[in-house]
């Protein structure tokens, strides 16, 4: 991800083009992807947070390059707002006071040592069996957790048991990202 970065004005640019489709959704329209510049219509996995008073609201994303970032902030957009199975669908009243978040994420790297993980710098992606569980880079901060927390939560947020991040068969990846968001 060295190799990569936004402007302010892609990153704004982003977090309009999350707001307005939104916006756009309770108007039973879906948004065009606006005009971009080569970062954005780049391939990039990439997460959209949504948050009301400093709450989680939604959040949903792409852990890998599938489609043109701005296309993926706008998809992930309206899925954190309306798809996130742990909320109900976002209400009209909702929007105006939600701050959005983005996370574009680098690409993935399969660690042997979780010692390699540094906590605010890396997220974690956790898989064993069918299960998997991914946390951004910002939770384990927010949250205050040092690294055997973060990989603690990550297993329960694959369904595992808190233990399972020191089994062999069980796939450690990190990555990092660029966040950037709106005051909320």
């Amino acid at each position: 991800m060295a190799d990569f970065s936004l402007t302010e004005a892609e990153r704004t640019t982003l977090l309009e083009t999350a707001r307005r489709a939104i916006a756009a959704r309770f108007e039973a329209r879906l948004l065009p992807v606006p005009e971009a510049t080569p970062a954005l219509r780049a391939p990039c996995g990439a997460f959209v947070t949504l948050k009301i008073e400093g709450r989680l609201r939604g959040c949903i994303g792409h852990i890998s390059a599938a489609a043109p970032l701005i296309e993926t902030v706008r998809d992930m957009a309206l899925a954190s707002a309306f798809d996130d199975p742990r909320f109900p669908p976002l209400a009209r009243d909702e929007l105006e006071r939600a701050a959005i978040e983005v996370s574009v994420l680098s690409p993935l790297r399969r660690i042997r040592d979780p010692e390699e993980i540094r906590v605010g710098t890396h997220g974690i992606l956790m898989r064993r069996g069918g299960r998997s569980g991914l946390l951004l880079p910002q939770v384990a901060t927010e949250q205050g957790w040092d690294r055997q927390e973060f990989l603690v939560h990550t297993c329960r947020k694959a369904g595992l048991d808190d233990g399972a991040w020191q089994d062999p068969d069980t796939a450690i990846e990190i990555f990092s990202a660029i966040v950037f968001g709106e005051e909320g």
